[in-house]
């Protein structure tokens, strides 16, 4: 064979494994609205930047009709592209392949992605849309997931993982995402352990796909999906859009944004807070006025609501934002809010996001169910990766911070390298209604105005305890600041901050109370 029928020979392979499991199954992948493995790259990275990896990889099972069985390139398709001109390293499932079931062979060239990653300090992507592990090739199949999962460990804290869900991912299939720092679902996607048959033959509970997998019982029920998209374009959008906040590993610093950035006094700011004290109002107003072209990124949107957490620029830098949210729960901080929150700053902390919180929080969620779920022990997570986190961090106190929540929103004493209130600030051990009650309970009982002495004791107790000035007069908060001036503010602090070094004790890790 000559040379040149050798290389007409490479093109006709190379044609055909990428045409993956062939034209009809490519038809039925787009006749249910998705799209292939090698189209979903093609729409992430940057146009013909794809090196790819393992093109020819061969599984090598015999038994159970494996042996006459060709899957091309495996069922995965691997390799290092560039995103926005940044380097990444990717695997996407290809679901026209055995349905994307993954073997042996199959995992080993994650895993071997998944390492590449690592030496060459680079995000990893995974595309997952599988029918579960290959059940063909046994306990090598298993064997399989789990160096992936033991990967997706070694690759944690040192470079982002993002996970896409674009198909079904289930069993143990599921713990890969799950291990990764975010995951996109599409809404016609599934993602469960067990399904529906299993939980009704071992429960007796009649349950729907929907209801067990979907993308919307994965976010607002479990906290499991960080981002719903529409459809596979969707999702690589969002995927694109995220990436654009985070470095490219621990040791690099977040993308910067060049620009002419308008730090101006906004009098929107002021208009927000309402007079009333028991009134709420969306947090995310305040957020997006803070934010260059307020444009925020919001993280896990469903999920305990009554906290706010997301990406965003300040004259260019990446943030994170972490904002308690009046208008769901009082934005007082429960079980979920406490996980949510702290997941979301231990990520930031590894790859060197400086974090922003904005604080109107009444307290911890009182309740039996509550304290027996664990709010002790979970509210503590909260203290820990604050205190812990050694990036830049800046408080601003909007209106209510009472109590041990005010501490676990990022208080003075928890590390906070510029923590400033709005003059609407009340910073105490508890509100002034509740505190009156305690303290001068007698009184107002033996008052002959019982309803006009409370009223005058809950203001003097404001002004004695509550007033953000008392709590700049014990150096608590760093300044008063007009409510106007807030992203000038935070730019400054920003900008001084840059070059934050904070030495901590040498040990392997810190023990969060999980």
């Amino acid at each position: 064979m000559t040379s040149k029928s050798k290389t007409s020979q490479l093109h006709q392979e190379r044609k055909r494994i990428q045409l993956g499991g062939g034209e009809e199954r490519i038809k039925k992948q787009h006749e249910a609205g998705k799209l292939t493995a090698r189209e979903r790259i093609d729409r992430l990275v940057d146009p013909e930047s794809l090196q790819e990896l393992g093109m020819f990889a061969k599984h090598r099972a015999t038994l159970f009709g494996m042996a006459d069985k060709e899957f091309p390139a495996d069922g995965v398709v691997t390799g290092a592209a560039y995103v926005d001109g940044r380097l990444v390293h990717l695997a996407s499932q290809d679901f026209t392949v055995g349905g994307g079931a993954a073997g042996e062979v199959h995992s080993d060239k994650i895993a071997e992605m998944m390492k590449q990653s690592l030496k060459m300090g680079t995000p990893f992507i995974f595309i997952n849309d599988s029918g579960g592990a290959r059940v063909q090739e046994g306990i090598d199949s298993l064997s399989g997931y789990g160096r992936v999962f033991h990967q997706n460990v070694m690759l944690s804290g040192l470079v982002p993982q993002i996970a896409l869900i674009c198909g079904p991912c289930a069993g143990g299939a599921a713990y890969s995402p799950a291990l990764t720092d975010f995951i996109i679902q599409t809404k016609r996607a599934q993602m469960f352990i067990t399904g529906p048959s299993v939980i009704k033959q071992v429960t007796g509970e009649i349950v729907t796909m929907d209801q067990l997998g979907g993308p919307e019982a994965q976010m607002s029920y479990s906290g499991v999906v960080h981002f719903i998209a529409e459809d596979d374009d969707d999702a690589i959008a969002i995927c694109r859009r995220l990436l654009s906040y985070l470095p490219s590993n621990n040791v690099e610093d977040p993308p910067y944004v060049e620009g002419d950035y308008d730090l101006s006094d906004n009098p929107a700011f002021e208009t927000i807070i309402p007079d009333d004290p028991k009134k709420p109002y969306d947090i995310r107003d305040v957020i997006r006025l803070s934010l260059d072209a307020e444009d925020f990124l919001e993280v896990l949107d469903s999920y305990a609501e009554n906290i706010v957490v997301g990406f965003g620029r300040i004259a260019g830098h990446s943030v994170g934002v972490v904002a308690n949210q009046p208008c769901v729960l009082g934005g007082a901080l429960d079980i979920n809010a406490s996980d949510k929150s702290s997941r979301f700053i231990r990520f930031c902390n590894a790859f060197n996001i400086p974090l922003l919180t904005f604080v109107d929080v009444p307290g911890f969620m009182p309740g039996l169910q509550q304290e027996y779920g664990g709010i002790i022990r979970h509210g503590a997570k909260m203290l820990f990766s604050y205190s812990a986190a050694t990036v830049p961090k800046l408080t601003v106190i909007l209106r209510k911070a009472y109590g041990g929540a005010y501490l676990a929103m990022c208080g003075k004493d928890l590390g906070a390298d510029r923590s400033v209130a709005w003059p609407t600030a009340e910073i105490a051990v508890m509100g002034a209604e509740g505190a009156v009650e305690v303290v001068f309970r007698k009184e107002i009982q033996a008052a002959s105005d019982p309803i006009a002495r409370r009223k005058e004791l809950i203001e003097e107790y404001r002004n004695t305890f509550a007033s953000p000035y008392v709590a700049a007069s014990r150096r608590l908060i760093d300044d008063i600041i007009e409510p106007a001036a807030t992203r000038r503010y935070l730019a400054a602090a920003l900008t001084a901050l840059q070059t934050k070094r904070e030495l901590r004790p040498n040990k392997k890790h810190g023990l969060i109370p999980l």
